[in-house]
């Protein structure tokens, strides 16, 4: 998309004389706009995306939402995103920074306080849900297959959860965990999300709360790797059921996974020193959910050690020893760390370690996370960009530094005229090529220690809970 200040002076001289507005003019508006604080990113959204997430074609309400209000649809959609990009800020600093507000022709530009919730509410979840699918499935795919191993593209899966705001609608919807002093302070939102581990893009998530597990949240997830790839996943996730549907319904999907403590096989054929080809039997629980289930499968075990640590056993599908080679797997095993990383980018960096969401309804929290994975992406996809330029691994770009000189650059894009904005913007992605990080260096460890508990009281349940 460009950015068009003539299109928006032809839109507000439309409202001005209260013209009739067909629907392709209503498209026409929104894919001229793109605020300028988007300027670097906007760009990799296809206007297409962008409309079939609203899903206003032929829809004359949605139509009608778009064009007739201060705070349309699309540039809610804009307002989402922009709310998990700049976290320091209020929603309303966000709206008034990204210029959202249509100018009403009397004076009015800005957008009142008391218009957001309602604009959000209006939104809903699924089209930022489903822009989120559109753009992941388009951005972490391409990005992987630049970037593969033995012909296989690399992914990783694992869980993680967010803080939410302390509201009854969240508690109930979500969950609170429990601990040795009662419960947490803050209900919670579980997530389990997709990942190139090349590139820390988000290729799919699945949102629920902490009633469900990992495990079940995941079931969505497995459907959406593509084929001739290789996932890395956390031990946690272990489901011998989901991992035989993945292998035996793709085309060449392997996966790779670390044994839990325990675990029997039969061997079937040494590949190796310390290479086995085995049989491993299911379990009945998982026969009895899954008749189609085989009472034994074959697999492939590979042992490896690091220097200072136990041995470790990898199970995978992979079971060509000559295609790829035990050691090679093994060192490789260690990339799913990619994926805590990713999880870090988002938390720490990119949330500023706030104590929780910003959404009091279960439907707002489900939007914000969506718009959370976007904005990331797009941090993502345009550090991508510039790593490819410079000829490095996205991984050597620095997310901290990138997403900080977006931040910058944004806070001046909106004064800047749209002529100027090339200009701009070559500054900016010289200035993101200064931001290579050095290789890793390998063999690099440190010993995990336990921390001390924060504090030995039980937690204070406030006045208004007593009494209750």
């Amino acid at each position: 998309m460009e950015l068009c200040g003539a299109a928006e002076e032809i839109m507000v001289g439309r409202r001005r004389h209260r013209a009739p507005m067909s629907f392709i003019d209503t498209i026409g508006e929104v894919l001229a706009f793109t605020p300028a604080a988007f300027a670097a990113l906007g760009s990799h959204i296809a206007p297409e995306w962008f409309m079939e997430a609203l899903g206003a074609h032929g829809d004359p309400e949605a139509q009608a939402l778009m064009r007739r209000r201060r705070l349309p649809l699309d540039r809610a959609m804009w307002m989402v995103i922009g709310m998990a990009l700049f976290r320091d800020r209020s929603i309303q600093e966000v709206a008034e920074h990204l210029d959202l507000a249509i100018p009403d022709g009397r004076g009015r530009e800005g957008v009142a306080p008391s218009a957001l919730p309602p604009a959000r509410e209006r939104l809903g979840a699924e089209p930022v849900q489903h822009l989120f699918e559109l753009t992941a499935k388009h951005w972490a795919s391409r990005e992987a297959k630049k970037d593969v191993w033995k012909g296989l593209a690399l992914y990783g899966v694992d869980g993680a959860c967010l803080r939410v705001a302390d509201t009854k609608a969240n508690e109930a919807a979500f969950g609170r965990p429990g601990s040795w002093r009662s419960t947490s302070g803050y209900p919670q939102v579980r997530f389990v999300g997709l990942m190139a581990l090349r590139s820390h893009l988000l290729l799919a998530m699945s949102v629920g709360g902490l009633h469900q597990g990992e495990l079940t949240l995941a079931q969505p997830v497995w459907n959406q790797i593509p084929d001739q790839s290789l996932t890395i996943l956390d031990r946690g996730l272990l489901s011998w059921w989901a991992l035989q549907q993945l292998h035996a319904t793709g085309t060449n999907r392997h996966w790779l996974i670390r044994a839990k403590k325990g675990l029997k096989w039969r061997v079937v054929k040494k590949l190796g020193a310390g290479d086995l080809l085995v049989e491993i039997r299911s379990s009945p629980e998982s026969r009895r959910e899954h008749p189609e289930m085989p009472e034994h499968f074959q697999a492939r075990v590979i042992t490896y050690r690091v220097a200072g640590y136990r041995a470790q056993h990898l199970v995978t599908s992979m079971v060509d020893a000559k295609k790829f080679a035990a050691k090679e797997v093994g060192e490789l095993y260690h990339e799913r760390w990619e994926l805590e990383v990713g999880w870090d980018e988002v938390k720490t960096h990119m949330l500023e370690r706030e104590e929780s969401l910003r959404s009091k309804t279960p439907q707002g929290v489900l939007q914000e996370v969506a718009g959370i994975g976007i904005a990331y992406n797009l941090v993502r996809v345009e550090m991508a960009r510039v790593a490819a330029k410079q000829k490095v691994s996205p991984t050597r770009i620095s997310f901290r530094h990138a997403l900080m000189l977006i931040r910058n650059f944004s806070l001046a894009a909106w004064t800047t005229a749209p002529g100027a904005l090339p200009r701009r913007l070559g500054g900016l992605e010289r200035d993101m090529a200064l931001l290579v990080l050095p290789e890793r260096r390998r063999q690099r460890r440190y010993p995990r220690h336990v921390k001390i508990k924060m504090s030995n009281y039980a937690r204070n349940h406030g006045k208004s809970a007593r009494t209750a």
